[in-house]
């Protein structure tokens, strides 16, 4: 069980990682967006920040996931952003809907599995 963990954890923090390099590097094609979408886009590059800090929390809550000690803080650095993909997702790419819900499932468990080490925030 600990081999398939290890595997599904560095297949997730790898995805994040790609994507947060993606932001800064621009290697991967983007899909057609929709008109409601390009208006977004535009917004967020107005913003001159946002994006390179999306990149770079992506980045860093990929590594961290990736490795076991600090899966815990990766899982919740990475959190915020799988909500906005879920949300992205159920408003605009219902298609994707299955791989996302999976990663977040993914986020979820193993949040679940270090709630020990989250215990301290609420006590």
């Amino acid at each position: 069980m600990k081999i398939i963990k290890l595997i599904i954890c560095l297949l997730f923090g790898l995805m994040f990682i790609n994507a947060g390099l993606n932001k800064f590097l621009n290697y991967m094609p983007m899909e057609k967006m929709s008109e409601e979408q390009m208006k977004i886009m535009e917004a967020f590059m107005t913003i001159k920040w946002l994006m390179p800090l999306a990149g770079a929390i992506e980045i860093l809550g990929g590594l961290l996931f990736i490795i076991p000690k600090t899966r815990a803080l990766g899982a919740i650095i990475i959190l915020p952003v799988m909500v906005g993909i879920v949300c992205h997702n159920i408003i605009f790419e219902p298609s994707g809907l299955p791989l996302v819900l999976t990663l977040f499932l993914i986020n979820i468990l193993i949040i679940a599995d270090n709630w020990k080490k989250y215990k301290p925030m609420f006590s």
